[in-house]
């Protein structure tokens, strides 16, 4: 038996976390059976791994103001370790309402050996904000959707994190999250987190201008449009934002300028399903995702990025006015190209009618040999 141990020992400490990996096994377990309230603590492993995958953090101070179990930090650090970087070269920030979800996120980070600064205690981001004064080069979150009663009717309504903007509106809490995510982020920062579908496209309360004053300040940078299914909380598609808060030109880390350009994917189609009600991105579709961003973006290693019909469109800040700047991908990306068999249009016509024709005879011959076996039957007109 010591034996044994020993191994497992070993096997943790050369090749990988098994600790860790056990927790977060039975973690996505507690979050299948919980259901909804499972949701409040836990993010499907493959919207993790997409959001760290395209924010490639590799350096710098990362961001969840709503942090769960802390799923979004485990998988920041393991990018950088699968990348060849050195941890120590990230910084961890987060903070978490709920005192339960608050004591596992900690568990999690620290049976990892990650150092995270969670705030003193559990508490709500909007009203008792754990670090007033971070400035976050990557910030990773699957807030709560469409939050109601977030704040008072009075209350926060001369808060600075709108400033430049209205004030959030009181039943829904989508765009107060995008707003404080944004009032976080560092010059260079970027963002990508989890929201409904609504998010997209809502003029409920004011939530269309919101939109538009972000859109003109040139804020959005890539819109993603997820399958359904995805999540345990709830069977609807939701959507990822990918924010940041420059699109110039950047040699460091080899992004071309992309000012007043947005990129959007439909990736509806995507993902498997792993049992009856679940459904999961591949690592080929996080992948195909990724690289596509990164492509837009200009990085060398990811080739050039071109639009495919029904998948993914560059679109400038002209064309996203012209659809009253809702930012929903299936608006811009289009229908995906049919393949041209090489039989014209006359001919396919010519067969199909043929075909119906048959099929109307062999109709009328059934309907005539039922006529005959009623009639044998005693059941004649």
């Amino acid at each position: 038996m010591l034996d044994t141990i020993n191994n497992i020992d070993t096997i943790a400490d050369e090749k990988e976390d098994i600790v860790g990996r056990v927790y977060e096994f039975f973690l996505g377990r507690f979050a299948a059976v919980e259901g909804k309230g499972g949701g409040e603590f836990y993010t499907p492993k493959c919207v993790v791994n997409l959001i760290a995958e395209m924010l490639e953090p590799y350096k710098g101070k990362i961001y969840d103001p709503c942090c769960g179990s802390g799923g979004m930090f485990v998988q920041s650090i393991k990018f950088v370790e699968s990348h060849h970087g050195d941890k120590k070269d990230i910084s961890v920030y987060g903070q978490e309402y709920t005192a339960t979800t608050y004591k596992l996120a900690k568990m999690n980070l620290a049976i990892r050996g990650i150092s995270a600064n969670l705030g003193e205690v559990p508490a709500d981001t909007f009203f008792k904000d754990q670090h007033p004064d971070l400035k976050a080069d990557y910030i990773m979150a699957n807030p709560p959707f469409n939050q109601s009663e977030w704040r008072g009717k009075n209350e926060l309504v001369d808060d600075p994190r709108w400033k430049g903007y209205d004030v959030p509106p009181v039943g829904n809490a989508n765009y107060a999250w995008i707003m404080h995510m944004l009032s976080k982020l560092s010059e260079n920062g970027t963002a990508g987190f989890v929201l409904a579908n609504g998010s997209m496209s809502s003029n409920t309360s004011g939530e269309g201008e919101l939109r538009r004053s972000m859109i003109e300040n040139d804020l959005v940078d890539c819109m993603i449009a997820l399958p359904g299914q995805l999540f345990y909380t709830t069977q609807i598609p939701v959507c990822l934002w990918f924010m940041t808060k420059s699109k110039k030109e950047d040699k460091e880390h080899g992004y071309r300028n992309r000012e007043s350009e947005t990129l959007f994917i439909d990736a509806r189609e995507m993902g498997t399903m792993i049992d009856r009600t679940q459904k999961e991105l591949t690592d080929e579709d996080l992948a195909t995702i990724t690289r596509t961003y990164h492509a837009w973006r200009g990085e060398v290693k990811d080739g050039k990025y071109e639009d495919v019909a029904g998948y993914c469109k560059s679109a400038t800040l002209k064309e996203i006015a012209a659809n009253d700047y809702v930012l929903t991908p299936g608006r811009y990306v289009g229908m995906a190209d049919v393949e041209d068999d090489g039989v014209t249009f006359e001919e396919k016509m010519g067969e199909l009618t043929q075909k119906l024709y048959q099929q109307m005879n062999q109709s009328d011959a059934q309907d005539q040999a039922i006529k005959e076996n009623l009639k044998l039957l005693g059941y004649a007109e």
